[in-house]
């Protein structure tokens, strides 16, 4: 019994020291989690203060929003979702902005607060936001206001009925429709965005642009409200004024009215179309300017000038193209394509009914048309009377027949050659169809007539001279040549043939083919300048010069001698001289009038004439 009583003890004994030890274990577990706690909080703090804050770092009481005043507060924990209720000139401050409005529910464990009425953001001096109902977020310091929204941003005023305003970016947006003030600027669009640092504001879908003298309509636009300008980057519709431009990327200033248009843009001016790989515009003025690829189209009278470099002012019809300009005239069925260095046109009497144009071409003139073609230095076209003058070296072809003067005169009827004026060392060249043989005439003055593109009149008058081959009507075979001298001669053509002549009084010769001297084969100057001749529309950018022997020489005129008249001098201040003896009027010897000379023919007897 002993026995089992001490083993009883002993166990007992056991279980206490079991006790004792769990709840010595315990108390040093508590002991050290205490220690490590209260090791753990001056461990953080030290760590905080050795650690570097960023440059954006913002202290926890910034951050939170605080109740300026109420008239009214009440609250009550299980109603209006935990809000206070402020009611009567309530103001908020957040982190320099002050946010004002009749009344809010303060969520200040969500640290935000819904605004209702006369709903009032400030930022400094330069930024104000106002609508009838705003939800403020402090923690993302985003503003969401509701209907009639203003936000203004010194000249820039923002209208729409929704708009979320992020403070962080400074930016707000909208997304169901709104409208830009900037000064005489509006701007509307669907979608839309403003940044209030960088002055820019971004619009999407439907986008209306508004401006004096301007109207743009796009899909997508960037307009810089500080520097004024608009940034085109799609499809866009801009007028100004009678014109009208499409472009689908550029930059257009609404204060200077200036713009410059990139990719293939098209400006429309009353059927004038003016396209390039860029285009520079200025509206104040009315000038434009085109750079490579450019193409200036006047649907009105028919005719495109192409180039390089163009540029037009509206005010003055003033246009000028160069580097590789080309004119074309489209008005028939072949169209005529006319090269030079330069091109210039000039408008006269501009906005009356008798306004006309005047047009320069000047430097390496060529010209093709299947039916014409010509070479020159320098030419004046004028729509007043339709007349196209050519300068130095002129040379014209039509079908087997050349042209060349000193200065040649092409009229114009329904932009189809009607008749020429070839001025001073004036020769015609008709090609006939055996080799080597060629109708000449040469004169001081010549007139041609066409009908139909062709010619069929030549006249020639002063020093005339001609050799010419007619045809034996039964076999047009060739019955000798001709050669003629006379003071004035008419030439008939039909179908590009020598038909006739008529002369009033000549003095020449008829040579058997086989018995043609050398001498009088060709006149004297005769060149057949096929090698100088446009081939092609392509052809009139090569430049051939004519020979070094083929240059025509102009003749010198001569001036009458200046004649010293007694009593009267010549320059002012100059006293007169005294009359002599010699300066009274002698007897001249007079040359006899050769009568037959003189001897005109009436209009009635020319025509009976005409020699065969």
């Amino acid at each position: 019994m002993s026995i089992k009583r001490d083993n009883i003890i002993r166990e007992g004994h056991r279980s206490i020291v079991m006790m004792l030890l769990c709840v010595l274990c315990f108390s040093v577990f508590h002991a050290a989690t205490s220690s490590q706690q209260d090791n753990k909080k001056p461990q953080r703090k030290h760590t905080t203060q050795r650690t570097r804050r960023p440059a954006d770092y913002q202290a926890p009481d910034k951050k939170r929003i605080y109740l300026v005043h109420a008239d009214e507060l009440s609250y009550d924990r299980w109603r209006n979702n935990n809000a206070q209720v402020l009611n009567g000139n309530v103001e908020f401050e957040h982190d320099g902005a002050r946010l004002l409005c009749d009344s809010a529910n303060f969520f200040e464990h969500t640290n935000s607060f819904e605004a209702f009425g006369h709903v009032r953001m400030y930022q400094g001096d330069t930024l104000s936001l106002t609508s009838d109902y705003g939800y403020y977020d402090g923690n993302d310091q985003m503003m969401e206001a509701f209907q009639n929204v203003v936000l203004k941003n010194k000249g820039t005023t923002l209208y729409t009925d929704s708009l979320y305003y992020d403070r962080l970016w400074s930016m707000g947006y909208f997304q169901e429709g709104g409208k830009l003030v900037d000064g005489t600027t509006t701007l509307t669009s669907d979608w839309g965005e403003y940044h209030a640092d960088t002055k820019m504001a971004v619009f999407f879908y439907d986008v209306r642009m508004l401006d004096k003298n301007f109207y743009l309509t796009t899909d997508s636009l960037y307009y810089d409200t500080r520097e004024k300008l608009a940034h085109i980057v799609g499809p866009s519709d801009i007028t100004s004024g009678k014109s009208h431009i499409y472009s689908e990327l550029g930059f257009y200033n609404t204060q200077t009215e200036k713009g410059r248009l990139l990719n293939r843009s098209v400006l429309n001016n009353e059927g004038r179309r003016l396209t390039g790989d860029s285009l520079w515009y200025d509206g104040s003025k009315n000038i434009s300017e085109a750079f490579f690829n450019v193409i200036y189209n006047d649907t009105v009278n028919k005719n495109m000038l192409t180039s390089n470099y163009g540029y037009y002012d509206d005010a003055t019809g003033y246009a000028m193209t160069t580097d590789s300009a080309v004119a074309i005239d489209y008005s028939q069925r072949d169209s005529l394509y006319m090269h030079a260095d330069t091109f210039k046109v000039y408008t006269y009497n501009i906005n009356t009914d008798s306004v006309y144009r005047v047009m320069h071409g000047y430097n390496k003139v060529r010209a093709y048309r299947k039916d014409v073609q010509a070479v020159c230095d320098s030419l004046v076209y004028s729509s007043l009377d339709s007349c196209m003058t050519m300068y130095r070296d002129p040379i014209v072809w039509n079908i087997n027949q050349q042209l060349v003067g000193e200065q040649i005169e092409i009229f114009m009827k329904d932009s189809v050659i009607d008749r020429a004026h070839v001025i001073n060392q004036a020769f015609s060249i008709e090609q006939l169809r055996e080799d080597g043989f060629f109708n000449q005439l040469s004169s001081k003055e010549m007139f041609a007539y066409f009908s139909n593109g062709e010619i069929r009149e030549a006249e020639a008058i002063d020093n005339v001279i001609t050799d010419y081959y007619p045809e034996d009507n039964a076999d047009s075979s060739y019955v000798g040549m001709v050669y003629l001298e006379t003071s004035k001669l008419r030439m008939f053509m039909e179908n590009g043939k020598l038909k006739r002549i008529w002369a009033p009084k000549s003095d020449g010769n008829m040579y058997p083919i086989s018995q043609i001297p050398p001498s009088r084969r060709y006149l004297e100057g005769f060149h057949w300048f096929d090698y100088i001749r446009p081939l092609s529309k392509e052809d009139i950018f090569s430049w051939r010069p004519k020979q070094a022997d083929a240059a025509l020489k102009p003749q010198k005129r001569r001036e009458a001698p200046k004649v010293k008249i007694p009593g009267i001098s010549v320059n002012e201040g100059e006293k007169p001289d005294e009359p002599t003896d010699e300066d009274a009027p002698q007897e001249q010897a007079v040359a006899p009038v050769d009568e037959e000379s003189e001897i005109s023919t009436p209009a009635h007897e020319e025509t009976e004439n005409v020699q065969p």
